[in-house]
């Protein structure tokens, strides 16, 4: 459970119970409900974070709305999209292991998250990865409900594949972007959980592959 869930429900249950005495009882009901809503979507469940070399796991949970490749300061990239609804999980999970290179908010609209164009124009944190020689940069966008992005690490943090960073309230979207030359595990339409959905597997780079080599023809001395 996210602290930010008791918050929230307290608030509730303190306003049902000063309802309940100055009004009718039954009134209480709604803001009780409200508190039980908040402990839900405030949930943060255990995962299993997979472990193959390469893999870039999902900062979300949600349904993937985008895997295309685009161009970005004239560099192809690939970029798989997820889109939260209010009643996914929303606690965002780091992509891959690796130093926090770069945290960059920008304020914005409050575009449909569903909309293409709120990648760009939507309030949003912009957060770069480097590890193992891979660079992944992954975006907490705003929706129409969201209203705060929240995200903990600092520059210089070292993050673990799958590692809590943050969240998004309330209802939102994540973009993940990659080397295009990454071999996508997932489609439009799938549904991907944060830390626990392998979204594509990043080539291993040459200095990668030469150390691997090194490695193996050790082996055989």
């Amino acid at each position: 459970m996210v602290r930010d869930g008791y918050f929230y429900a307290l608030g509730f249950v303190a306003a049902a119970i000063l309802v309940g005495w100055l009004a009718q009882p039954a009134w209480a009901v709604v803001p009780l409900a409200l508190a039980m809503f908040f402990l839900w979507f405030f949930r943060d469940p255990e995962r299993v974070i997979p472990d193959p070399p390469g893999a870039v796991v999902s900062p979300g949970d949600g349904k993937v709305t985008d895997a295309s490749v685009i161009t970005v300061n004239n560099v192809k990239q690939a970029r798989i999209s997820i889109f939260l609804n209010v009643f996914d999980v929303h606690v965002n999970r780091s992509p891959i292991a690796g130093i926090v290179r770069e945290v960059r908010y920008q304020r914005g609209k409050y575009l449909n998250a569903m909309n293409q164009t709120s990648a760009e124009q939507n309030e949003q944190n912009i957060v770069r990865v480097e590890g193992d020689g891979q660079t992944v940069v992954f975006k907490q966008i705003a929706g129409l409900l969201a209203r705060r992005i929240v995200f903990y690490p600092r520059v210089g943090d070292r993050l673990e594949r799958g590692e809590r960073v943050g969240l998004i309230k309330f209802g939102s979207r994540v973009d993940v972007l990659f080397d295009a030359a990454a071999v996508l595990q997932v489609k439009v339409g799938d549904r991907v959980r944060g830390g626990a959905s392998i979204l594509a597997y990043l080539q291993p780079t040459a200095e990668m592959a030469g150390a691997g080599r090194s490695m193996a023809n050790e082996g055989t001395r």
